[in-house]
C-alpha cells in the first residue's frame, strides 16, 4: 500500500449520503428491518475501508481465485440454496441469507479486467448462465453490462463487438422463450399496464402513483399513503425510489440523483487516473454496471422500463446487494493512482 492517501471527499460524501438516506427511508417504510440492518451497514462500510486501502495490483493477484470461488459459490447456491416461489437465490447462514449472485459481481469483474482476451470471452457465459437459471434475470443482465464495460476499456479489437452484437440478436429470442411466466408478464405489463391493473400491471401503476404523489417536498417520513398503507409493493427494495419520491418529494428524489451523479463522476475521474490498464478496465466495468443498475431501477419506478426487480445501489434494502456494492466501490477507490 502507498504512503499517499486515497481519500476522496466527494466520493466518500456521495456514498455516505446515500447510505444515510437509505437508513432514514427504510426506518420509515420498513422499520422491522432494524436493528439487524445496522450490522449490514457496518459490515459494508468495514469492507469498503479494507478494499479501498489495498492497491488494485494486489487484489489482481487473486483474480483467478475470485473466478473459481465465484463459480463454486453459484453452483453451491443451485444445490443447497433455499427455494422461494420457484426461485433459488439464497444460501441460509443461520439467521442470515447470502445471495451469491450479488456477492460474486465485483470479484468476477476483477478477474475479467485482468484476463480479458478472446480466449477468456467464453468464460463470461458460465457465471451469467448460472445466475440466469436461478432465475435472476436482473443480476445476470447487469453482470453482462459490467463485462461490456470492461470490453470497452480493454485492448481487444473492437471488431469483436460486432460479433457479440450479432450473437446477442440471435440469443435474445431464445432468452425470452426461457423466461419464467412472471417475467414475461412484467414485459407485457410494461407496454400496457392498464390491461391488468390488479395483476401484472399493479406494481407499475402503484409505483407511478407514489412518484407523482410526493409533490415538491413530499408527504413526510412515515406519512406516505402508498408506502405506509402497503399499496406500493416491495417498497423497501424494488421500489425504494418511489418511496423516496412520495415521502421526501421532488427535493428528496433530486438530491438522490445528485448524489449518484457525484458518485459516477468520480468513478469516471478514476478511469482517467487509473493505476494501470487493468484497473481502468475494472473501473469501466463498475461504472457501466452501477450506472445501468441505477437507471433501470429509477426508470422502472417511473414506468419507463419494464419491472425487473433491480435494487437501487446503496439505498434499497438487501444485505448482499449492499455489501457487494460497497466492495465494488472500495476496489474502485483502490484502483486509482496514489
Amino acid at each position: 500500500m502507498s504512503k499517499r492517501s486515497k481519500f476522496d471527499p466527494l466520493f466518500i460524501f456521495s456514498i455516505g449520503f446515500l447510505i444515510a438516506l437509505s437508513l432514514v427511508v427504510l426506518k420509515s417504510v420498513y422499520p422491522t428491518i432494524f436493528p439487524g440492518y445496522f450490522f449490514v451497514a457496518l459490515l459494508g462500510v468495514t469492507l469498503f475501508i479494507i478494499f479501498s486501502n489495498i492497491d488494485f495490483d494486489i487484489v489482481s493477484l487473486f483474480s483467478r481465485h475470485f473466478y473459481i470461488g465465484s463459480i463454486l459459490l453459484l453452483i453451491l447456491t443451485l444445490i443447497i440454496g433455499g427455494v422461494t416461489r420457484g426461485v433459488v437465490r439464497w444460501i441460509s447462514l443461520g439467521t442470515l441469507t447470502l445471495q451469491a449472485a450479488e456477492i460474486t459481481k465485483p470479484f468476477l469483474l476483477v478477474f475479467f479486467a485482468n484476463n480479458m482476451n478472446i480466449r477468456t470471452l467464453p468464460l463470461m457465459a458460465i457465471p451469467v448462465f448460472l445466475i440466469f437459471i436461478q432465475p435472476s434475470l436482473g443480476v445476470s443482465f447487469l453482470l453482462v453490462l459490467g463485462f461490456i464495460g470492461i470490453l470497452l476499456a480493454s485492448e481487444i479489437k473492437k471488431i469483436n463487438f460486432l460479433y457479440l452484437i450479432v450473437a446477442a440478436l440471435v440469443i435474445i429470442p431464445l432468452v425470452f422463450s426461457l423466461l419464467a411466466p412472471y417475467q414475461k408478464l412484467r414485459i407485457e405489463a410494461f407496454f400496457n399496464p392498464s390491461a391488468d391493473p390488479l395483476g401484472s400491471g399493479y406494481n407499475s401503476i402503484q409505483s407511478q402513483i407514489s412518484v407523482g404523489d410526493g409533490g415538491l417536498f413530499g408527504r413526510g417520513l412515515g406519512k406516505g399513503v402508498q408506502t405506509q398503507l402497503s399499496f406500493l409493493p416491495e417498497k423497501q427494495t424494488d421500489f425504494i425510489f418511489a418511496s423516496i419520491a412520495e415521502e421526501l418529494g421532488f427535493v428528496g428524489a433530486g438530491l438522490t440523483l445528485i448524489a449518484f451523479f457525484i458518485l459516477f463522476w468520480r468513478i469516471t475521474a478514476y478511469m482517467n487516473n487509473a493505476a494501470n490498464p487493468q484497473a481502468r478496465a475494472y473501473l469501466s466495468g463498475v461504472f457501466v454496471m452501477l450506472l445501468s443498475q441505477s437507471i433501470i431501477h429509477i426508470g422502472m419506478n417511473m414506468g419507463l422500463i419494464p419491472i425487473t426487480g433491480v435494487p437501487l445501489p446503496l439505498v434499497s434494502a438487501g444485505g448482499s446487494s449492499f455489501v457487494s456494492t460497497m466492495v465494488a466501490l472500495g476496489i474502485a477507490l483502490g484502483a486509482r493512482k496514489r
